[in-house]
């Protein structure tokens, strides 16, 4: 039998219940229904079951990672030095030995231009995980500029819609964390649009307990067995009150197909045994790491395995740790002190995590149908030194959307290869240009996700993302 699969008894409250069911409600008031069909297999289809995307969250200096420029000038350059690795031509950072013996696997795209007129993360966000533009809010709201529901879905929620629904699980999960909630909850990671149940499901990590993994609207109670929640005659009053006030709403086919999808995770075991990772062996956990990180991209590979279409991972930074040592939120946004942070504290965790998955998946023929994607909503001003952290003498790197790099593995796509460049500083990218609609088109074409079509609740068809197309040459 699948270990994903094995039965346990999963206890659940009426509270529990309403809170996940309630998920159709914000679904009637603010998001807009599909209305196509998901889409089948076709011979257009791409290899790719599933996506992880793995967000490294704060904004990931591409010249100290991927895209180093040992000729620049020390200003720029830095002292970290490249490496050769497995794929001839693909270097990386000295820090990343782990990883280096992986890129035979890996595809740099080192031209990826993803400018937001804010150069700060809401945008940055919003740009690399929809693929769309952001528009004129986020300059004038910066960081008040919270998630709205007419916002260009992510990604991951197109292929939730697109997808054929899995038998258990939802089609879009995200771990271990709700991006920037509660204080700066990140827009573009939401279906927006396409409505609240294309939305992720949530999935909380614990830096403190990282083998720990929990759904906040599934918390359960103890003292109620999932025969004793089929049996409340009370709690089916109560729904289905609710849902007479929603009878005349369009879309109130989606509170009743939203109040089953709750009841289904709740009794299903798989839905709590997908993130069990304490299941693993000790020597498998130990070679990703047990870190919060690292037992998220375990999860994830777990997921994959369950046949979930797509899963983000959302690194979680260490702010007790590295907020001031970095003028930073503890993650990859590092105003200050950019190079011990990142030797010290990043770099180690990632290369160990990342590559873990990526021989994981190798080893278990899971690799070629799985695409891995890492991103960031930003790259690092190639110049050092940040006003907001003593200039130069802070050693810190300064936002810049102007120019990043996205990896991509597996799935489909060619490794031991580097698709376009930068500049000779790497300020701006200089040949094979790409922006994040061109990276968000070929997930979708790895996906076998074609036809971008749907229609509002008006039945008036609009095209999620006409921006862009597939990069052939990463095939």
């Amino acid at each position: 039998m699948n270990p994903l699969m094995t039965p346990v008894s999963v206890p659940v409250s009426r509270r529990s219940f309403l809170v996940a069911s309630s998920c159709g409600l914000a679904g009637m008031t603010f998001g807009r229904p599909l209305a196509a069909a998901p889409q089948a297999a076709t011979e257009k289809a791409g290899r790719a079951r599933s996506t992880i995307l793995f967000f490294l969250s704060g904004g990931a200096s591409h010249v100290d990672l991927w895209d180093m420029k040992p000729n620049a000038p020390l200003e720029y350059r830095g002292p970290f030095q490249p490496i050769a690795t497995s794929a001839p031509g693909v270097v990386l950072c000295e820090h990343l030995p782990m990883l280096a013996r992986q890129a035979h696997h890996l595809a740099l795209v080192n031209s990826v231009g993803g400018t937001v007129n804010t150069n700060d993360h809401h945008a940055g966000y919003y740009y690399n995980l929809t693929g769309h533009v952001p528009d004129q809010t986020f300059l004038t709201l910066g960081n008040n500029r919270t998630p709205y529901s007419d916002d260009w879905p992510c990604m991951g929620a197109v292929v939730a819609a697109k997808r054929p629904r899995h038998a258990q699980l939802p089609n879009f999960i995200t771990l271990p964390q709700k991006e920037g909630a509660p204080a700066y909850t990140r827009p573009g990671q939401f279906a927006a649009r396409l409505g609240l149940e294309f939305d992720p499901l949530y999935v909380e990590g614990s830096s403190k307990e990282p083998l720990k993994f929990q759904v906040p609207a599934l918390v359960l109670q103890e003292g109620t067995t999932p025969a004793r929640l089929t049996q409340r005659q009370s709690l089916v009053r109560e729904l289905d009150a609710a849902r007479r006030d929603f009878d005349t709403c369009a879309a109130s086919r989606i509170w009743n197909a939203q109040q089953q999808r709750a009841l289904s995770l709740l009794l299903s075991s798989s839905t709590s045994e997908a993130f069990d990772v304490a299941r693993e062996p000790p020597a498998v956990r130990e070679r990703y790491g047990e870190t919060v990180n690292g037992m998220s991209l375990l999860a994830a590979r777990r997921l994959v395995e369950a046949g979930v279409p797509f899963v983000t991972v959302f690194w979680r930074g260490n702010p007790e740790k590295l907020d001031k040592k970095c003028a930073s939120g503890g993650g990859w946004d590092t105003h200050g002190n950019n190079f011990n942070c990142l030797k010290e504290d990043l770099l180690p965790e990632f290369d160990h995590c990342f590559s873990a998955l990526i021989e994981d998946l190798a080893a278990r023929g899971l690799l070629d149908e799985t695409l891995l994607l890492v991103t960031s909503e930003m790259g690092r001003k190639p110049k050092i030194g940040d006003p907001r952290s003593g200039g130069a003498s802070g050693a810190g790197r300064d936002h810049w959307t102007h120019c990043l790099t996205d990896v991509l593995a597996g799935g489909g796509i060619r490794g031991g290869q580097v698709y376009g460049s930068s500049d000779r500083y790497g300020e701006y990218p200089a040949s094979k240009p790409v922006t994040p609609a061109d990276i968000t088109k070929t997930v979708f074409h790895v996906m076998g996700i074609h036809d971008l079509e749907v229609f509002d609740n008006q039945n008036r068809p609009y095209n999620l993302l006409t921006e862009g197309n597939a990069i052939g040459e990463l095939m």
